[in-house]
């Protein structure tokens, strides 16, 4: 377990997490994660960037080991989670002379999460540097990505950023600099749909001030560190600010079969129109995946059987999560059966009542689908297509 050097001075002094399978007893990770430290050498001090998860803390001591590490002088916690500051009170212990450094809005996180003492912990001003002898960290606050504390910390003599979670990736690999690896781009951007994406307005303000400080590197706490960055900011300029592409992103559950003729009526009748359409069965659906679909659909359908007089759970908890990841959709639309009535269309519109989006003429039948119904859906498509053009 050695210290991996980045760039002169710099050094990822993290933890590779293969196995794990799922973040926050909610986030898949088929690929498994990294929990990323970076340890930075002045002439005259040093500073430790964040502290990986408690339960790889070890690797992280040994790695600190490995480069011969008897002090530490500051110890930036850029966002509280455990999973980059959940180490930090058994650093303090082992390196008693070290500091927090940390923004005012994560004074009072760290000690009540983490049980921090005040006395450790130094509250540094966005903006502000501190100088660890020919080379200077400087604070730069990023709140609300995605907690209001984050910040991030710029390496100027090296132009390396250190951005927390953003351009993060649930990636785990032996390589700690991306070399162009292709599945970073992708892992980065089920990260930005699952993690980042309710909180693009913030993204989208602030991202001048990266692109701004124009770096050679940028060194996430997740995944591989981004030694050609522009690939990662022009992506992220897409994903936060780019229009909506003309895909139709449909979630759905059939119980006894007639939701599954409307949705394969329904995707066969947007082909015909040229309108992409990516539909999931909700059965064992990835979430992850979902999420990742989110970040480009223009339209989100909802393919639903009335269970007791609304959506089915699976759906409505699609519905949630997409009211929760604030997707830049523009349309809904449901389509669905029902056995004598209820309030599937109403109690989904709700669902997502955050979003503001423009409902599209609904398609809901009683029982098995009659010739009327398959007019509709070719009708809805109509409608999205046209809704589409422009984009």
């Amino acid at each position: 377990m050695h210290a991996r050097l980045i760039t002169e001075s710099i050094y990822w002094v993290g933890a590779i997490d293969w196995d794990r399978r799922l973040f926050d007893d909610l986030i898949p990770l088929p690929d498994g994660t990294t929990y990323n430290a970076y340890l930075v050498r002045g002439a005259e001090k040093t500073a430790l960037l964040d502290a990986v998860d408690p339960a790889m803390l070890d690797t992280l001591l040994a790695r600190l080991s490995s480069a011969g590490i008897e002090k530490i002088d500051y110890v930036v916690s850029h966002h509280t989670e455990q999973d980059h500051s959940g180490g930090i009170p058994r650093i303090l212990a082992q390196y008693p002379e070290a500091q927090v450094l940390a923004s005012d809005k994560a004074k009072g996180l760290l000690t009540d999460h983490l049980g921090l003492s005040e006395d450790r912990l130094r509250v540094v001003q966005d903006g502000e540097t501190i100088d660890l002898g020919g080379l200077t960290l400087e604070f730069i606050y990023f709140p609300w990505v995605h907690w209001p504390e984050t910040m991030l910390t710029w390496l100027p003599e090296r132009r390396v950023l250190f951005t927390c979670d953003l351009f993060g990736s649930h990636l785990a690999t032996s390589d700690v600099l991306a070399h162009g690896d292709p599945r970073i781009l992708p892992a980065a951007k089920r990260y930005y749909a699952e993690i980042m994406m309710p909180f693009r307005g913030f993204i989208e303000k602030n991202l001048d001030r990266v692109t701004a400080l124009d770096p050679a590197m940028i060194a996430p706490s997740h995944g591989p560190v981004y030694d050609e960055p522009g690939l990662i900011l022009a992506a992220y300029r897409d994903w936060v600010s780019g229009p909506p592409k003309s895909l139709v992103l449909l979630p759905y559950i059939s119980m006894h079969g007639s939701t599954r003729i409307l949705v394969d009526h329904f995707v066969d009748a947007c082909a015909r129109r040229n309108v992409g359409v990516e539909q999931i069965n909700l059965v064992d659906a990835d979430v992850g995946k979902l999420a990742v679909l989110m970040v480009d659909a223009a339209t989100i359908v909802l393919g639903t059987p009335t269970v007791l007089g609304g959506p089915h759970p699976r759906v409505a908890y699609a519905a949630l999560l997409a009211n929760l990841l604030k997707p830049k959709a523009r349309h809904l639309s449901v389509i669905g059966s029902m056995g004598w009535g209820g309030k599937a269309v109403e109690q989904l519109a709700a669902a997502v009542s955050s979003l503001k989006l423009e409902l599209l003429p609904p398609v809901l039948c009683k029982g098995l689908p009659k010739p009327a119904d398959i007019e509709a859906v070719e009708a809805l498509a109509e409608a999205i297509a046209g809704k589409h053009a422009g984009l």
